[in-house]
């Protein structure tokens, strides 16, 4: 009796793995094969398709997006044993491929991407193609934000202490940053790369600074308007549709830039951190919150550079620290958060599948998968130590040498 399509799949998958299944595989016919546990559905032969013309990761995303492959069970448990296997095929691997993708009358002319990659031209990080990036991810919807996130709207690692929500984490982390800046009434404090005002309300606020954000969104622009407006703030705090390369002047108490810098280029870097320079006083504190990434994918790989963040580089800290140096900053304290982000991801994940009939009709079913799949995979990268993210303390010395800080760590 000829075996299944999904035995024939699971067979050719154990020879190229060089061992078991590490997750099941039910195909189109009802058939399935593998451990228990999650299951990959392959709705239709198409989705086979997918990985045929676009094999690994890149294939998977597209097949997921599209509906045609879906995960029964644990999501995240099944990209953490999908993750332990990471084969490169061969040419003779894919011959195979093609051969058995025949058999199982799965050849075809490629797919058609889904719409929800994204699709940039321009030069690499130019302001066109960089305001096109940005607008990619952060100008979705404000409505699904503002659905996924808690009240501060703050889309960066919260700070978590034992008993703590959402909420809290994010109103710490907040305070942190304020903290670790040594924010005082009157002060001048500039937010770039702002998001969605987070920072710049709790600011001013709680610590009553006057404030100028940046961003390059359109959509974040308008939301943080109408919060300031709502918080009565707006004769205090400033927010434009600006990107770093067209601030001018100087004068600001403390910067700071959270998770901002990863969308700036590894090229531009060195500029991005002359032009945070020299945006402060003498002795102003510099607070940069960044995700950081080894050699591997340092664009995160190919699901996020298409699907979420094109053009985007997380550098290793230690290549964010000597570009801060170059620029003239005094590096002060380094505070790695990499655990806070991972119930900070799933806190959002768990939001997302709550109101899944609701971020669909914002985002639509495929955008509402693309989200899904981020985090899931985003929660167990941080969880596993294949990216990073921490915060970054620097000060601009006087002519003198004086930092101005403190000698204790009075933030902690």
């Amino acid at each position: 009796m000829p075996k299944s399509a999904a035995h024939r799949l699971a067979d050719f998958a154990e020879r190229i793995l060089g061992s078991p299944l590490p997750v099941a595989v039910r195909t189109w016919d009802g058939d399935q094969a593998g451990p228990a546990g999650p299951t990959v559905v392959l709705k239709n032969r198409r989705a086979l398709r997918w990985l045929l013309y676009s094999p690994g990761e890149l294939g998977l995303a597209r097949a997921y997006v599209s509906g045609d492959l879906d995960v029964e069970g644990d999501l995240t448990e099944g990209f953490r044993r999908i993750w332990a296997y990471r084969p490169q095929l061969s040419a003779q691997d894919f011959g195979e491929a093609v051969r058995l993708a025949a058999r199982l009358g799965v050849l075809g002319l490629p797919p058609k991407p889904p719409a929800e990659e994204a699709r940039l031209r321009g030069k690499l990080h130019s302001l066109g193609r960089d305001r096109s990036a940005i607008s990619h991810h952060y100008d979705l919807s404000n409505a699904f934000y503002q659905l996924l996130m808690d009240d501060s709207m703050a889309y960066s690692s919260g700070y978590w202490s034992e008993h703590a929500d959402l909420a809290r984490a994010q109103h710490d982390k907040l305070d942190l940053i304020c903290r670790k800046l040594g924010l005082r009434p009157g002060m001048r404090l500039l937010d770039v790369g702002c998001g969605w005002g987070s920072l710049l309300v709790h600011a001013a606020k709680h610590h009553g600074v006057e404030a100028v954000g940046v961003t390059i969104s359109a959509e974040q622009v308008q939301h943080v308007k109408t919060r300031l407006a709502h918080h009565d703030l707006d004769d205090r705090v400033e927010v434009r549709r600006q990107d770093y390369r067209e601030l001018a002047g100087d004068g600001f108490d403390a910067v700071a830039s959270i998770e901002m810098g990863e969308h700036v280029g590894e090229d531009n870097y060195p500029s991005y951190a002359a032009t945070l320079f020299r945006l402060l006083k003498p002795t102003g504190r510099l607070l940069l919150q960044q995700m950081s990434r080894g050699a591997v994918a340092p664009g995160g790989g190919a699901f996020i550079e298409r699907y979420i963040a094109p053009d985007m580089t997380m550098r290793p800290l230690s290549r964010t620290l000597g570009h801060l140096e170059t620029a003239g900053f005094e590096i002060r304290d380094v505070h790695a958060l990499r655990e806070h982000y991972v119930p900070t991801v799933r806190a959002w994940a768990d939001t997302l599948e709550q109101h899944w009939d609701e971020a669909v009709a914002l985002i639509g079913e495929a955008g509402a998968r693309v989200w899904r799949l981020y985090l899931a995979g985003g929660a167990l990268a941080f969880e596993e130590n294949r990216m990073g993210v921490d915060q970054i303390l620097a000060v601009r010395p006087d002519a003198h040498g004086r930092s101005g800080l403190p000698w204790t760590r009075e933030w902690a």
